[in-house]
């Protein structure tokens, strides 16, 4: 996809958000919006990936999601890229649905490589992933994504630490730099000081790019490849805005995880123009 193609194909995903937490009155659009440039780019631009799905993901790059609760967008990424009908969307958080409100394996949805409702494993369950990759000699890329408020677990830390040691330079892992949880800002619930210098401290190569600006994304992921393969593992700090595309959702926890009632919704698609791609 060009930008202009890429920037449309966004603006479809964040309809596609706000009306599937609408329809069910559950789920979490303020995260989805924020991260839909990125995984937008992720998949239509910046991966290497090949023809159907299977679970070793060998041959091509795989993509790991640690914070599952913005599973709209992921979703929404996934079928629009083809991994599953976009109609499928519409049995979002239904029960006996494949598109459960935290990604599982259980379901064999295909894209979806682990279980992510569980804050603070997906770094780990990655930096396997792309060790395995080294010792296979499988040349492709491991990629993930992270939530701010989610490094506070301290099992991140763990992982940041081993794949510094072992030199896991097949390693992207993207921080979703947003500023707020479920509970508030993240400075206030608990304050991570700078990323920027931990992460450094750990032994990783540190990016820092606008995840909310397409032509940004694409710079900041292409640098990223380019840093890889030199002995470390990259990590990048990716500023966003909760909610963007929304006016009334950005900049504020309070849209974490409630979905907008009817006038809501109208007044959000609103604000996302009607696309060549089509409302499931």
């Amino acid at each position: 996809m060009n930008i202009d193609q890429l920037k449309e194909m966004a603006t479809q995903v964040r309809r596609d958000i706000v009306r599937m937490v609408h329809r069910v009155q559950s789920g979490h659009p303020g995260g989805s919006l924020g991260c839909t440039d990125y995984l937008t780019a992720l998949y239509f631009s910046v991966m290497d990936r090949k023809e159907g799905f299977d679970m070793d993901g060998t041959g091509e790059d795989i993509f790991f999601l640690s914070n599952g609760h913005i599973s709209p967008v992921f979703y929404s990424v996934l079928a629009r890229s083809g991994y599953f009908p976009v109609s499928e969307l519409a049995t979002f958080r239904h029960i006996n649905s494949r598109l459960q409100g935290h990604p599982a394996t259980h379901e064999h949805l295909p894209g979806v490589r682990i279980a992510s409702g569980s804050l603070g494993q997906g770094l780990s369950v990655a930096a396997g992933a792309a060790l395995a990759k080294k010792m296979n000699n499988d040349i492709h890329l491991v990629y993930s994504l992270h939530g701010d408020g989610e490094l506070q677990e301290g099992q991140n830390w763990e992982a940041i630490m081993f794949a510094a040691h072992h030199k896991i330079d097949n390693l992207i892992a993207t921080i979703d730099y947003n500023g707020q949880q479920i509970d508030g800002p993240t400075d206030v619930v608990m304050n991570l000081g700078s990323l920027r210098s931990k992460f450094e401290a750990f032994g990783w190569h540190v990016l820092e790019m606008n995840g909310n600006e397409m032509e940004q994304v694409l710079i900041g992921m292409q640098q990223a490849k380019e840093a890889t393969g030199k002995g470390k593992p990259v990590c990048i700090i990716m500023h966003t805005a909760m909610g963007k595309g929304v006016s009334f959702m950005e900049g504020t926890h309070e849209w974490h995880g409630i979905a907008p009632n009817d006038q809501q919704l109208e007044a959000a698609l609103a604000e996302l123009p009607v696309t060549d791609y089509g409302d499931y």
